[in-house]
């Protein structure tokens, strides 16, 4: 396994965990459950324990892809900006999720603002990693692009040469 491959499986587990511990504290919320908020809050630390992984992995899938004919640097550069952001963001999260543990184990009333804390950089984390999946998508998926249609309309006046 190369490191462009390690990135592939690695990149997912912070998305797909900060989404479902998104999930799990709205749960956690609805039914009331101190137990089912400190599953997310657990989450919400093992996607960002699992982003150091991600994250770092990244500059190694680089040097493969961008020697790969018709990679964009561009759109490399744009998604290496996007995880660096997304990157301090879900680590600023396991941070305050690691805290709030303490506090409501320890049953101190700034428990609250520790939840609160954590829904609004939850939020802001979903929202970034949107970004960082769609930008590193966007590498290797020229059908995710913002000019797909472009690119086929360009594919299919090619053919209509021959």
């Amino acid at each position: 396994m190369n490191e462009a491959h390690f990135h592939l499986v690695v990149n997912h587990f912070p998305i797909v965990g900060l989404l479902i511990g998104i999930l799990v504290l709205i749960a956690g919320f609805i039914l009331k459950k101190s137990e089912v908020k400190l599953t997310a809050l657990g989450i919400f630390i093992f996607s960002a324990l699992v982003s150091f992984a991600a994250f770092y992995s990244g500059d190694g899938a680089e040097e493969i892809v961008e020697k790969i004919p018709g990679i964009s640097e561009t759109l490399i550069n744009q998604h290496e900006e996007s995880a660096e952001l997304f990157f301090t963001t879900i680590l600023i999260l396991g941070g305050i999720s690691l805290i709030t543990i303490f506090l409501e184990i320890k049953k101190y009333k700034f428990a609250k603002l520790g939840f609160v804390l954590v829904i609004l950089i939850s939020l802001a984390a979903g929202f970034l990693a949107q970004n960082v999946g769609v930008t590193g998508g966007e590498i290797r998926h020229t059908e995710i692009r913002k000019d797909a249609n472009l690119i086929q309309i360009k594919t299919d006046s090619h053919h209509d040469d021959d």
